[in-house]
């Protein structure tokens, strides 16, 4: 039987994602603002590419008009708590139905991602959707997924989450996941699913790697790519998380997102850089995460496994 999330407390009023994300408009309709807020880094004080995505999509569907199909990002380099990227599109092609699109996100001369996208919407009368979503406990039925250094007040502390199928952190034991697969139910408090939240929800291969691997690992994404098939109201949204595979310090896997109902909303897609496994002490971190975790107080790391 399909898992339905359950209507839980009474909500505030919806925030608009472009509101979460703080995206600010300029006088030029093809320059955006993205301050680099607490609330859109990762604990190690870098803007989270989810949100790097979710911002670029944001822009170019307000430049043109157009709702987003596919977005692909490569991420470039840092941009840090106190900076401002500059968001830039340009549409190199724009037609009846599609336009091809582009955003390059700066912060000074120092380019930290580039994003293609297509955009644009057709009339077909047939339809379909011929994969199905994951048997999995509701939310309620699932504990809430602790994250590894609290939350505090990076993105994470703004994303609630329940584990569905996976451990948590404290929990790895170092046996590989069988199938490579782990999911979780998470949604962005008051705000209501989009292309823009879907591309913010979408960055869990990282975390998926540590899952499939049953320890430990510390890697960076190295693009997001996110489809957007039908975004449709729903509180919750089931992270469906699928590695492929990990060879030569490279993974790569895909993360589906299905509403509660069983809709099949995006897929988001990744290859990420896997700089270290960590044989698990159960119930304690590894050395390298809580080296990190104290030196977020003062300086950046070089990765995450948020």
């Amino acid at each position: 039987m399909r898992p339905t999330a359950p209507a839980g407390p009474v909500r505030s009023r919806p925030v608009d994602v472009g509101e979460f994300l703080g995206l600010e408009a300029t006088h030029n309709p093809h320059r955006w603002y993205l301050p680099v807020a607490p609330g859109l880094a990762t604990l190690g004080k870098f803007l989270f590419g989810g949100a790097g995505l979710g911002a670029s999509i944001l822009a170019l569907e307000r430049t043109t008009e157009r709702p987003v199909v596919w977005a692909t990002a490569q991420y470039l380099s840092y941009a840090m708590i106190g900076e401002i990227v500059d968001l830039d599109v340009t549409i190199p092609a724009a037609g009846r139905n599609t336009a091809q699109a582009r955003v390059v996100g700066r912060v000074g001369d120092r380019e930290i991602l580039t994003v293609n996208a297509a955009l644009g919407e057709r009339e077909l009368d047939r339809t379909g959707q011929w994969t199905e979503m994951p048997d999995v406990p509701a939310p309620d039925d699932c504990e809430i997924r602790e994250s590894t250094g609290g939350g505090g007040s990076s993105i994470m502390s703004r994303i609630e989450s329940r584990l569905a199928v996976g451990q948590q952190w404290d929990q790895l034991n170092g046996e590989p996941a069988e199938d490579g697969r782990a999911a979780m139910w998470v949604r962005l408090r008051d705000v209501d699913p989009s292309a823009a939240s879907l591309a913010v929800l979408g960055d869990y291969v990282p975390w998926g790697i540590s899952q499939a691997f049953g320890s430990w690992t510390r890697s960076n994404s190295l693009d997001n790519t996110l489809r957007v098939i039908q975004v449709v109201p729903t509180d919750w949204v089931l992270l469906d998380v699928r590695i492929q595979a990990v060879h030569h310090g490279f993974g790569h896997g895909d993360v589906y997102q299905w509403s509660s109902d069983g809709t099949l909303m995006g897929i988001a897609s990744q290859s990420a850089i896997v700089r270290e496994v960590s044989e698990p002490t159960p119930g304690r971190l590894p050395p390298w995460m809580t080296r990190e975790i104290e030196a977020a107080s003062d300086r950046a790391p070089t990765g995450t496994s948020e």
